[in-house]
């Protein structure tokens, strides 16, 4: 079930612990995709405050936000690029997308097959995507107070197999907000010394969220018959000797 939008911009907007998060998040997406200059950047989810970064260069931002959660204008301030969509029928060209962020869609997704296969149609051959869902094994899938609290949960094994059997090509996958989900002060000022040790010793610590870097693979075309001509054929009776009628043989009937 989606949360809706309301709640998840007053969270990333409008609290300490929400900002500070998308921040980490934010910080850790620019580090894999440090500029997409002409290309075509998709959201989906609550993908919106990731995508600030790509407003300026990129030949399009579009954030996709799904039905059940609602949709807000966004950015704010400037020309509206978010759109409401059916879950698992965008209103994007098969192939538009360079680059596609998915947060809290996936995880909430009534059917994430048949959102991956969306994924996947939008995405363009060699086109990049960025899915970021709860880490299981860390502090804020088990807190309410954060998004992240809500939906399935991922093991890193379970996203990357999910994810290959829509023909999505794990380049990178990596942990974030080791900070635990608290709103008191200290913790978010041990906040950014918390997420460098994290990030530098990840066995120490589950992050709260995993990022995975894919790309999307196009099968070759197959073609019909044999792809090369034998140029040979392997005849079954090569060898044997044609029969030779005997002498004074007759076809027909004898009397």
């Amino acid at each position: 079930m989606h949360l809706d939008v309301l709640d998840l911009r007053n969270f990333y907007y409008r609290s300490a612990l929400g900002r500070a998060a998308q921040k980490v998040v934010r910080d850790h997406l620019v580090d894999l995709w440090p500029e997409a200059t002409k290309q075509t950047v998709v959201g989906f989810g609550f993908a919106a405050p990731l995508l600030r970064p790509y407003l300026t260069d990129a030949r399009r931002v579009v954030a996709l936000m799904p039905g059940p959660q609602g949709v807000m204008p966004w950015p704010p301030g400037q020309p509206n690029v978010s759109v409401l969509c059916e879950e698992v029928m965008w209103p994007l060209e098969t192939g538009i997308a360079d680059k596609l962020v998915v947060m809290h869609g996936l995880e909430t997704s009534e059917n994430p097959s048949a959102l991956l296969d969306e994924c996947s149609r939008v995405l363009g051959p060699g086109g990049k995507a960025v899915f970021i869902v709860p880490n299981r094994a860390g502090l804020w899938c088990r807190s309410d107070r954060t998004p992240f609290g809500y939906g399935r949960p991922y093991s890193l094994g379970q996203l990357e197999s999910q994810l290959k059997q829509h023909n999505f090509v794990v380049e990178r996958a990596s942990s974030a907000l080791y900070q635990p989900p608290s709103i008191r002060r200290v913790w978010r000022k041990m906040g950014g010394f918390l997420e460098k040790v994290g990030h530098d010793i990840p066995y120490l610590a589950a992050g709260g969220v995993l990022i995975v870097e894919v790309t999307k693979q196009v099968p070759a075309q197959r073609r019909p018959g044999l792809g090369e001509a034998v140029k040979r054929p392997l005849r079954v009776l090569e060898g044997v000797s044609r029969p030779v009628r005997e002498p004074g043989l007759t076809s027909g009937r004898h009397t």
